[in-house]
């Protein structure tokens, strides 16, 4: 029986599933069919008497991946599935929670909060203590007690060192009093109690123990600390731990993920088994040896190889656009040429490494009516932050739209309460008017102060609009609105605050296309966000950040924005961790694609409403030169382009020589370009620097990251 399960198996797959009932490790690399590695091993254990299907415990991260599991092995062996633990960890801590709901000191039917209702249950906390919304942003406190949730710490055992952090210990305490008086339970709640559950109650601990000779995991590299730690809770001395994953692909550690946890496992268990699955069965060879070449140049490894039996396949290409509006033209046109090529747009990815970078390629697929769906997140003008940002555009250019008052008249939060809302909304139902000339007439109550501030925000805006570029009125509206503000005070909106930034660039964009008029811009903006949104069956191009592109593979991958300070991303570059992360999440976007990988980077872009001038990254440094296609070196004229109109800044003869001593006319070498003339230069010792380049022509550098030596 065990043959027949495992014929179809390279040796080394065929080899981790018929392993001894001992602790082993699989590395299994992209493409390395490591689900059904996993599955097989389970059906095995079942279909050789090894195991009882009540014996075995397997764990996942995503209800789909359990689900797909779980329909794998059924498809193999004529079983119940309902017998079987087979789940996510929040799933799985969750049966055992009801299966001993007294001894967790939990109520038989206790309810589960999704994140929206844990929010809101943060809130009653908060207004009962009297904590200041802007200083204790509801979200924020949020993510400090789920932090502490996953690291294990219940409130009485986090440290406070000054008045802040004291009141948030408070708000964690009466939270969980809360949560224990109402029978609730959050999601970070249910690992943390489960974890507590088997560490005070020996006899569940050893019946579990007992019980699963035999815990499969699959994604270990994703586990955070609290997960290892429930994992060990229930490996019994005649357990074995059967655990699959890939370091290389550890990508998680913002939501706590510990890599750390791989090297770990084998010396806590001094397990003997690591069977490494290295051939992939995705990717042409010339993916795979670029995938190879970049990661081997982190340190933190527990190491393996990718190979594959299919062809070297097509070169790399890689574009190097005069500026971001470029780079998208040449994605958008050559993603065009592959569909009439006969190539399915839903077989065509466009990555991204942040969520504000789809802005610009976005419009390029818009303009362009090519159809396109962004997988795993919202289109660019639909995200909540640029919808509230255009909310207070619309207030601006005409006060008496009723839809964007009720979207941003509490939001960020001021104060005004739903009953001060039903009041002005009374108010212009009996006089026939709008809610903003309900809202000017005043109001009585808590809120009127509130609502006094805002109207003075929203004509304070309409005061200074006049005569203002586009850029400059969003940016106005960013600040006085407290939009910027409260989302940079937000632990988690690093994203926000780009999306909102990006907005800048999208206004300065359209002023560079039409007339500097706040209504044109407007409509413009919600032409884009409702044209072209692919239906549920239709065919569209994919987008997705690199984050999302895990576990998905397509055909043709476009990897955008290769830059320092974008790819690898500007949080990370000064932090060797980071950067080994960044890396893994770059080895994660080579190996999404099949047969042909294009990268794209930009000379120029725009940040913050401003150009900036960007290198490579060293990512696209450490890929193999012999891999690689230039598409446009020396900037012959391409089909892609608006190259023709672009003309950098023009050099004066009058400029000093700056702080970092390369002065025009200076001979320079640069690692990749090679030989070149310092032709123009602008700020200080941080600034940019134009250099002449013999085989690659006219470039900007940003000083910091360019690596000039003088010659």
């Amino acid at each position: 029986m065990s043959h027949a399960l495992t014929a179809k198996l390279n040796p080394q797959q065929a080899a981790a599933v018929e392993l001894p009932a001992e602790h082993a490790l699989i590395l299994a690399g992209a493409g390395s069919g490591k689900t059904s590695v996993l599955t097989t091993r389970i059906a095995w254990l079942l279909s050789t008497g090894q195991i009882s299907p009540s014996g075995l415990l397997a764990v996942t991260f995503t209800n789909k991946s359990a689900k797909e599991m779980l329909s794998r092995i059924t498809a193999m062996l004529p079983l119940n599935p309902r017998g079987l633990w087979v789940g996510t960890f929040h799933g799985l801590c969750n049966r055992m929670l009801r299966l001993h709901h007294r001894d967790a000191g939990l109520p038989e039917a206790f309810a589960i909060l999704d994140q929206s209702e844990q929010l809101g249950a943060i809130k009653r906390v908060l207004k009962f203590l009297g904590l200041d919304d802007d200083k204790y942003p509801p979200r924020a406190v949020q993510n400090y007690i789920n932090g502490h949730k996953e690291n294990g710490r219940r409130a009485g055992d986090v440290d406070a060192f000054d008045d802040y952090s004291r009141q948030l210990r408070l708000a964690y305490e009466e939270y969980e009093k809360q949560c224990n008086r109402e029978g609730v339970a959050d999601f970070s709640e249910l690992l943390l109690r489960c974890y507590e559950l088997l560490t005070h109650k020996p006899e569940i601990r050893k019946h579990y123990q007992e019980r699963f000779a035999h815990v499969l995991v699959d994604e270990f590299q994703d586990t955070n600390r609290l997960q290892y730690a429930w994992l060990k809770l229930l490996a019994g001395k005649n357990s074995a731990i059967f655990a699959v994953g890939d370091d290389d692909q550890s990508i998680y550690a913002f939501r706590g993920a510990n890599v750390g946890n791989m090297v770990d496992f084998q010396s806590d268990f001094s397990v003997k088994h690591v069977i490494r699955l290295e051939q992939n069965y995705r990717s042409h060879g010339n993916i795979l040896d670029a995938a190879n070449a970049v990661i081997s140049n982190n340190t933190q490894r527990l190491g393996k190889e990718l190979w594959t039996q299919a062809s070297a396949g097509e070169p790399i290409r890689v574009f190097e656009g005069a500026s971001d509006f470029e780079e998208a033209q040449f994605i958008v046109e050559e993603a065009q040429t592959l569909i009439r090529d006969g190539m399915a747009s839903s077989e065509i990815a466009i990555l991204y490494r942040s969520n504000a970078q789809s802005r610009i390629i976005e419009h390029a697929l818009f303009s362009a009516g090519v159809p396109y769906r962004v997988y795993g997140g919202l289109r660019f003008f639909e995200r909540q932050e640029i919808k509230h940002a255009l909310a207070y555009l619309r207030l601006i250019a005409n006060p008496s739209d009723d839809n964007a008052f009720l979207r941003v008249v509490n939001f960020p939060t001021r104060g005004i309460g739903l009953k001060s809302v039903e009041a002005i909304v009374d108010r212009a139902r009996l006089e026939g008017c709008s809610l903003w000339q309900a809202a000017c007439a005043g109001a009585s109550g808590r809120g009127a102060v509130a609502l006094g501030k805002f109207v003075h925000i929203i004509e304070a805006m309409r005061n200074q609009v006049e005569g203002l570029p586009m850029t400059e009125v969003v940016d106005m509206m960013l600040d006085l609105s407290g939009l910027l503000t409260h989302y940079k005070n937000d632990k988690e909106g690093e994203e926000r605050v780009a999306n909102l930034e990006e907005l800048i660039n999208a206004a300065a964009t359209f002023i560079s296309e039409d007339e500097n008029n706040l209504i044109a811009f407007l409509s413009h903006a919600s032409l884009e966000a409702g044209d072209h949104q692919a239906g549920a069956h239709e065919e569209a191009l994919q987008l997705m950040t690199v984050h999302a592109a895990k576990g998905l593979e397509f055909h043709a991958v476009f990897l955008s924005g290769l830059e320092e300070g974008l790819f690898p991303h500007d949080n990370s570059a000064n932090d060797k961790a980071g950067v080994e992360e960044e890396r893994r999440l770059m080895y994660v976007a080579i190996t999404r694609a099949r047969q042909r990988l294009y990268i794209s980077l930009a000379q120029s872009r725009m940040l913050h409403g401003q150009t900036r001038y960007g290198v490579a990254s060293r990512f696209l440094d450490e890929i193999p030169q012999e891999l690689l296609k230039y598409l446009n070196r020396g900037y012959a004229p391409s089909s892609y382009s608006s190259a023709a109109a672009y003309v950098p800044p023009a050099a004066s003869p009058k400029k000093s020589t700056p702080e970092h001593g390369l002065s025009i006319g200076m001979k320079v070498e640069h690692p990749k370009f090679g030989l070149g003339v310092v032709t123009d230069h602008e700020g200080g010792a941080t600034g940019n620097v134009q250099v002449n380049f013999a085989q690659f022509g006219s470039k900007w550098l940003a000083v910091a990251y360019a690596k000039l030596k003088p010659v």
